[in-house]
């Protein structure tokens, strides 16, 4: 289905301020057959002006960033695009089967029913309602609810991403799916859960997050920003047919599920002081070396293996010990 714009329909001034006109010179007729007493001319601007009112039914206002699908007898004639008074054939009806669909997204469409229908169920309104038929073309934002899935390590994870897209053909978003707004939804889904069984939570060794079949340190938490640009190319390419253009994907939630939540803060918590440990070591054995050397080099003191095994060992707990050294005084000899 190719999307065709039409351009040359925005006559909705001239139309309603003629029809206006024809009113006024139809009463005007009516008055002076009363006066006259002709019966034919009466009964002509009776019947003309019942039927008067049907080209208004053609007339359509949008506003910017707003589309119209419209079908005659059930077929595509064409789009309406940009702001506007037109008028097209009357006859025309607007299609837009996600009107009153409602998700998790801005701009969604459930305010409307409590204002134009003032029911608090959001039944939909009956006939062909313009307001609800309109396309928005703009920037729009699908905050789907949060899933819980299996990292590439088999942990469960829950996550959440913001999606905005917008409509960029009609024509397809109308016809060549149900229902684009719903279609979206479920292709979110779909993309999410395919691209997050590819990354562990956190770096792991020897996990390949990008299929070249090399070991990479690409994860959930650290690598949100590829993440987020592969789960949007993946629902772009299933959303094509639906005349959608997924701008941005962001993720707006990552967390271990709640049943391992608490095991996986203790792993975290304990490799934490395990690195802190590692480093706090790597520095006291640095600083030692160097007092060694330094009382070797200035012939400050002579000290032997023993003396040094000694020093070192007093050195070590000082610097890698948590709580301040309480210092002994050693008046007497070593030996």
């Amino acid at each position: 289905m190719e999307e065709k714009i039409l351009t040359t329909r925005k006559l909705g001034m001239p139309v309603l301020l003629g029809n206006i006109l024809l009113i006024l010179v139809l009463v005007v007729l009516f008055v002076a057959s009363l006066l006259i007493e002709n019966d034919l001319l009466a009964f002509f601007s009776i019947f003309l002006l019942c039927v008067c009112w049907i080209p208004l039914l053609g007339l359509k206002v949008l506003k910017p960033q707003e589309a119209l699908v419209l079908t005659l007898f059930g077929k595509y004639i064409g789009t309406l695009k940009g702001e506007g008074f037109y008028w097209v054939n009357p006859f025309c009806s607007a299609v837009n089967p996600a009107a009153y669909t409602k998700l998790s997204q801005s701009g969604d469409v459930k305010s409307f029913f409590k204002k134009a229908a003032g029911d608090e169920a959001g039944n939909v309104p009956l006939g062909n309602d313009l307001n609800g038929k309109r396309i928005s073309l703009k920037i729009m934002t699908l905050n789907n609810s949060r899933q819980k899935i299996n990292d590439c390590l088999g942990n469960p994870v829950e996550i959440g991403i913001a999606v905005t897209w917008r409509v960029v053909d009609t024509a397809k978003a109308v016809f060549n799916v149900d229902n684009y707004k719903e279609f979206l939804s479920l292709q979110c889904d779909s993309a999410l859960r395919n691209i997050v069984r590819l990354y562990p939570y956190d770096v792991a060794p020897n996990v390949d997050t990008t299929g070249d079949g090399v070991p990479d340190e690409g994860s959930l938490r650290g690598s949100s920003e590829v993440v987020a640009s592969r789960i949007r190319e993946e629902i772009q390419q299933r959303v094509d047919e639906a005349g959608i253009e997924v701008v941005e994907a962001r993720i707006t939630y990552l967390a271990y599920a709640q049943e391992i939540a608490a095991v996986m803060l203790q792993r975290q918590q304990a490799s934490a002081i395990i690195d802190a440990r590692k480093m706090i070591v790597d520095g006291a054995v640095g600083m030692v070396e160097m007092a060694l050397e330094r009382l070797n080099e200035n012939d400050v003191v002579q000290l032997d293996e023993e003396r040094k095994a000694a020093m070192v060992s007093n050195l070590l707990v000082v610097l890698c010990g948590n709580r301040d050294a309480q210092p002994i005084v050693n008046s007497g000899s070593l030996y």
